[in-house]
């Protein structure tokens, strides 16, 4: 079986000084292979097509068999990386804590402990009959998510 350990490297070194980083990597059990890459600009068919040409002259497929693919993170995948959080800052985000609890707002603030939300409440302020909308800043620690997701709107 194709090491995991093994890939991470390979592809950490071809990327390394590029806009490129690694997501995840998974080998299944049938040496399936699965390379997630992003960047803050845009990961291309080409950037896929370099890193999938370069894994595969560094392993021979008459020694071991192996399928493998290398993509672009998913628009709709959960974020991972401490780089995909801090490229998503501004951007509207739905947050699924470990409890099953769903927060949606703007992710405003990421460090390794914790990220910050600002989501837009209605609350009935002190002196008003009716609700207003509000904007309160909520901070939940990482240990307690179970996956941050970017809203996508077209």
């Amino acid at each position: 079986m194709i090491e995991k350990a093994k890939i991470e490297q390979l592809v950490g070194e071809k990327i390394q000084g590029t806009h490129l980083f690694l997501v995840e990597v998974t080998v299944t059990t049938q040496n399936a292979i699965s390379v997630f890459l992003d960047s803050e600009q845009s990961v291309t068919l080409e950037d896929c097509i370099e890193i999938n040409k370069f894994i595969e002259a560094n392993f021979d497929r008459e020694e071991e068999d192996y399928e493998l693919s290398v993509s672009s993170a998913g628009l709709t995948e959960p974020l991972k990386v401490p780089r995909q959080f801090t490229k998503s800052l501004g951007k509207e985000v739905s947050v699924v804590t470990g409890d099953g609890q769903k927060r949606t707002g703007t992710l405003v603030s990421y460090n390794d402990g914790a990220i910050e939300l600002e989501i837009l409440k209605k609350v009935k302020l002190e002196g008003s009959n009716k609700k207003q909308q509000v904007i309160q800043k909520e901070g939940i620690s990482l240990s307690e998510i179970k996956s941050v997701v970017i809203n996508v709107k077209f």
